[in-house]
């Protein structure tokens, strides 16, 4: 089995880092470059940082404290925020961003993504959906979750692959900061229409959540989380550990 990997995601707003609860509410955490390290020490597998205003408020991501956090961290980081062009990618990798993640800026214009993945590879781009649930239905959200676009999320998801995404990450809004768990029907029916990496985020409460997503849902390549990582509610050396103990292959480093 393929080892599944761990990764902390920073939502940044006007340079810090927040959260709240289904998209709203959004809270202070922390500053990205300080979080950005001790995440890259204590065994993190990857980093997403997001610029979660950058969309909706029609303006290109900060780059500057993207530079500052990306020197801080020796792990794969993944960005978006205000991806809107093929310029936008370049100008997020040359900061030191490993993986660049489009959002908004594809269900605008979707071509996005194949010029993308031709410019700079399947493995560079990476499709971030919102997804919520809408009379019953998969529904893709834009704007950071404030906008129903319409469209299906998996025949969205399956298009955005099939286009060059090397990597889907799910953003489930029913379960984001709720702590009840992730969302597997969400996951489930997502693993079942593509082959890349899938990553599940939204819903993380405790470690048990991790051990049932990967137990459940093989298909899932990695568990995203934010705020039980930023306050000290999980711990991701006591989390891989515990992967290993159940079964679940964690990369394990001396910071471990």
């Amino acid at each position: 089995m393929i080892t599944k990997r761990i990764i902390p995601c920073l939502d940044v707003k006007n340079g810090r880092v927040v959260k709240g609860v289904n998209f709203q509410g959004l809270g202070d955490v922390d500053s990205p470059v300080s979080l950005a390290k001790h995440y890259s020490d204590c065994g993190a597998d990857e980093l997403v940082f997001y610029d979660i205003t950058a969309s909706a408020e029609g303006r290109a991501l900060f780059t500057d404290i993207l530079t500052e956090t990306a020197r801080q961290v020796f792990i794969p980081l993944t960005v978006g925020g205000g991806i809107n062009t093929v310029e936008d990618f370049e100008r997020v990798l040359k900061c030191g961003a490993d993986k660049v993640s489009v959002n908004s800026g594809a269900i605008r214009d979707p071509s996005l993504i194949g010029r993308a993945a031709r410019k700079y590879g399947d493995q560079c781009v990476v499709l971030s959906v919102d997804v919520k649930r809408v009379d019953g239905v998969f529904r893709v959200f834009a704007k950071g979750g404030r906008e129903n676009t319409g469209l299906e999320a998996l025949e969205w998801i399956r298009r955005g692959v099939g286009d060059g995404a090397g990597e889907v990450v799910v953003n489930s809004i029913d379960t984001d900061g709720v702590k009840q768990g992730f969302d597997l029907e969400m996951l489930e029916a997502v693993c079942g229409v593509v082959k890349v990496p899938v990553i599940a985020s939204g819903g993380a409460g405790k470690i048990e959540d991790f051990i049932t997503l990967f137990h459940t849902i093989p298909g899932v390549d990695a568990g995203l989380a934010a705020s039980i990582f930023h306050f000290g509610e999980v711990r991701i050396p006591d989390l891989k550990k515990e992967m290993q103990a159940r079964g679940i292959p964690a990369r394990i480093t001396e910071a471990d």
